[in-house]
């Protein structure tokens, strides 16, 4: 599986790629790098006017006024916060935090309200004003979105809400549809201002898989075939759409994983988004 992953990886740019593996996917090393000390920031939120936080990680070697840098905004998982995505050994965290690394990234790890986001209408708008203020401060290049579970249905969420923000995108044990979902309910009906029956129409617009026109930006996937948290079915359903459109998408379908994607195979995806999203012009954007 291994080789036929390398051989996946090697085809050209623009190419929709569908990947079946039993087994992890080979680590991409990351090269040598780090960050400075993470900065704990407090913005004033334009929805609603409260005090909320992401944490950025700047390259050791610092970033240059003049010359673009690129973003990868990391988005934690349900009962978590901001500091997971900085401080968490797990795949998912760690293979992010060395991946921006190792490519000199700014790294920023949002609340994006917390605990039981799943990116609802308030965490819609503080993303939205997070990238507005990097891109304010910095000479940011491109934005890139990564996160796992929730977070993993997040980055779905919101580059299907706001595709011309985003310039890549690799979700990893998320859900792509949450008119389906049947997981923590009471959280999202409280995120989303309503259940499924009162406020339907936010059950659709952030049902990723409803709009794969949307996706206009390399994505890659990965899922677990024994994952009973977050289901992988709609997702594989987004991603077959996406490869039926000619899209430059992968999909890392580890049959016999749970919910939980390893380092290698998280470095594997995000090493496909940018690789992929080089090769295409840089969005322009309203910021």
């Amino acid at each position: 599986m291994m080789t036929e992953q390398s051989m996946m990886m090697g085809l050209g740019l623009g190419m929709a790629m569908i990947l079946q593996v039993a087994t992890a996917a080979e680590a991409v090393k990351p090269a040598a790098g780090g960050f400075g000390a993470p900065e704990d920031i407090t913005f004033k939120a334009l929805f609603d006017g409260s005090p909320q936080k992401y944490v950025q990680l700047t390259p050791a070697t610092g970033v240059s006024p003049t010359k673009p840098v690129d973003v990868l905004l990391a988005f934690h998982g349900h009962g978590s916060d901001r500091w997971q995505y900085i401080n968490d050994g797990r795949g998912e965290c760690k293979g992010a935090r060395d991946f921006a690394a190792a490519h000199g990234m700014i790294y920023i790890s949002p609340d994006y309200r917390a605990a039981t986001s799943w990116m609802g209408p308030a965490a819609e708008a503080d993303v939205k004003q997070i990238i507005g203020l990097l891109r304010k401060k910095h000479k940011v290049g491109r934005v890139f979105l990564t996160g796992a579970s929730m977070g993993g249905t997040s980055v779905l969420i919101f580059a299907a809400l706001h595709p011309d923000l985003v310039d890549g995108v690799t979700s990893l044990n998320g859900m792509a549809n949450m008119e389906e979902y049947k997981g923590f309910l009471p959280a999202i009906a409280a995120s989303y201002g309503g259940d499924k029956k009162t406020k339907p129409e936010e059950y659709k617009k952030r049902s990723a898989e409803l709009f794969p026109e949307k996706f206009t930006m390399p994505v890659a996937f990965a899922v677990g075939g024994k994952d009973g948290i977050v289901p992988p079915d709609s997702v594989r359903r987004l991603a077959a759409k996406l490869k039926d459109m000619k899209r430059d998408v992968l999909m890392i379908d580890n049959l016999n994983g749970g919910h939980a994607t390893s380092h290698a195979d998280t470095t594997a995806a995000l090493e496909f988004m940018l690789k992929t999203a080089t090769a295409k012009p840089k969005k322009k954007t309203a910021f």
